[in-house]
């Protein structure tokens, strides 16, 4: 029986008047690669914002190794305003609403759609800043050096962490000086650096030419395999989407329209209608 790392349960992020997704159910099992798919504008980064604590959603819950890390309910004037499903579902629990560094902590990392890196740091820095959250020295140990060994732990693990994805070359280059396919190295590489179980991709193939897609593809089945991650990502690549996914997600106008395997999402009708529209004649 599939082990679920990810669990997403009626999730609905509404913004005014506006649903952004809605209703959502999905799983990500332990070890798979699940893209989440769509037109643009249905939903994919509301649906990643909700799962690592940028948004709390305004009614559902989301699971992380079987223990619920989020949890929300319509409240205040959102009660009147409210358009989603499963109202009262979890009106009678309390509320559940983390902040991101908190989820990071829990376990899951993330990239985002576009790059975030420190501009006026290195590499080896970028990806040491992240180590942050496994810091386990307080304030008068760091003021008084009393950290030394863990600081010098972090950092040996930083620099085996560029050497093992291949940017050990670069390490002391400013970030936003590498070419964009590197750029996107280093960020998943200071998402790796959290030491996740889960690991978030928005779009990471975004703005690349074919031959920094293709590499990517190989880079991330790579790292799946190297870190024994779990990948749960958002793409429009679709040679890399049917390439590397186990399953896949499809998401319209915040609602989920399909799920299944490459083959099957391929031949499916409704994802057809959802990319390329419905023919006036149809």
């Amino acid at each position: 029986m599939s082990e679920n790392v990810l669990k997403v349960e009626n999730a609905t992020m509404q913004f005014g008047g506006v649903i952004a997704v809605d209703n959502m159910n999905l799983e990500v099992n332990r070890g798979e690669i699940v893209s989440l798919i769509g037109p643009n504008g249905a939903g994919k980064t509301t649906a990643f914002n909700v799962i690592t604590g940028v948004y709390a959603p305004t009614n559902g819950a989301v699971y992380f190794e079987g223990r619920k890390i989020v949890e929300n309910h319509p409240n205040g004037k959102m009660k009147k305003l409210y358009k989603g499903q499963e109202s009262d579902r979890y009106s009678h629990t309390r509320v559940l609403a983390p902040t991101p560094d908190k989820i990071t902590q829990l376990g899951v990392a993330r990239t985002f759609q576009n790059i975030r890196l420190w501009k006026s740091q290195t590499v080896f820095e970028n990806v040491l800043i992240a180590k942050h959250c496994r810091v386990t020295a307080g304030l008068f140990s760091a003021t008084f050096r009393a950290n030394r060994a863990e600081e010098k732990r972090q950092r040996e693990e930083c620099d085996d962490l560029l050497r093992v994805l291949g940017l050990e070359g670069v390490r002391n280059e400013l970030a936003t000086s590498l070419p964009y396919g590197q750029q996107r190295r280093v960020e998943i590489a200071r998402a790796l650096a959290t030491q996740p179980k889960l690991l978030l991709l928005d779009e990471p193939a975004a703005g690349m030419n074919p031959q920094e897609t293709d590499d990517l593809t190989a880079f991330i089945s790579r790292i799946r395999s190297d870190f024994k991650l779990t990948v749960f990502m958002i793409e429009h690549h679709m040679d890399l989407v049917m390439d590397i996914s186990d399953r896949i997600y499809v998401l319209d106008f915040g609602k989920l329209i399909a799920s299944g395997t490459p083959a099957e999402i391929q031949n499916n009708q409704r994802v057809i209608d959802a990319y390329l529209g419905v023919s006036e004649d149809a």
